[in-house]
């Protein structure tokens, strides 16, 4: 592969579900390239035929990929415009394309985003958990011992976490949750986008209850969102803080961007901090 290619990769977002959420830019991209590298060129193949889209497949996945880089690059190299989709949501996010991506902007080709759905952020914008800061760690291990260790050493995060997850594997992976986390808040979103979308929202045990009453609720693809640990903060943190939160205040920082200095330096969420800014303010910075 030379670093001289002349042809762009066009990483393109797909709906997970409504096919209306596929942007006019990723239609008119899809159309125009020369060829799209996708994970499933079955499925695929419907998503372009709703769109009267007549461009090549390739297949490009986990098993293939790395094979298929020089392949593209010679395209690309050739003047060649191509594009990379998954079966649903982002490329590379928990599905195949990273090893493209990273072969291709080593040897200097131009790779370009095409952003649109993703499964976990549609998840997290409807959950009502914290979004200011959050851990996405993918699917949890499918071994139970491997899974329990994952979320143990997850535990202390104070960020949400998001996971995802598949129907045959969503009840044990909560009673692992209510083994470890069993106080903690959860948020389940199945279906997302699709008629029978879904959030629940409860303990661990809660949650599993409610599958195990009703096994519609098992059905589809789980995006788990799960509420972060209490913040511990000590007496010299809070000391720290304000201290931290006064001066700052004093020179004339607003309070919001106060709070975002002190998450960022003590740690701990940035709504605890705006809170403890706007309350010195309000007191006069006593």
């Amino acid at each position: 592969m030379t670093a001289s290619a002349s042809g762009t990769l066009y990483v393109v977002a797909t709906p997970i579900g409504n096919l209306d959420d596929l942007s006019p830019r990723a239609i008119q991209t899809l159309a125009s390239v020369d060829l799209i590298a996708a994970e499933d060129t079955r499925h695929s193949a419907r998503l372009l035929h709703h769109f009267d889209i007549r461009t090549p497949l390739l297949s490009l996945h986990e098993h293939n990929e790395t094979g298929r880089v020089e392949q593209l690059a010679q395209r690309l190299e050739q003047g060649e415009n191509l594009a990379l989709i998954s079966d649903a949501g982002t490329p590379l996010i928990c599905d195949p394309g990273f090893v493209l991506v990273r072969a291709l902007r080593e040897h200097g080709a131009r790779v370009v985003p095409i952003p649109g759905p993703c499964a976990l952020v549609a998840a997290l914008s409807a959950a009502g958990l914290p979004t200011d800061r959050f851990l996405f760690a993918g699917f949890l291990p499918a071994k139970d011992g491997a899974r329990k260790a994952m979320i143990q050493s997850m535990s202390e995060r104070e960020e949400t976490l998001v996971f995802y997850e598949s129907p045959h594997r969503i009840q044990a992976t909560l009673r692992a949750f209510g083994e470890l986390l069993k106080d903690r808040q959860l948020v389940l979103a199945r279906e997302l986008t699709k008629a029978f979308e879904t959030f629940l929202e409860g303990t661990a045990a809660q949650l599993l209850a409610r599958i195990e009453e009703d096994s519609n609720q098992a059905r589809g693809e789980f995006v788990i969102m799960v509420a972060g640990a209490p913040v511990q903060v000590s007496e010299t943190t809070t000391l720290e803080a304000h201290t931290l939160l006064s001066t700052l205040l004093a020179e004339g920082v607003g309070v919001k961007q106060a709070a975002a200095i002190a998450a960022r330096l003590l740690g701990g969420r940035k709504k605890a901090w705006y809170d403890q800014a706007l309350s010195l303010k309000d007191s006069g910075g006593e």
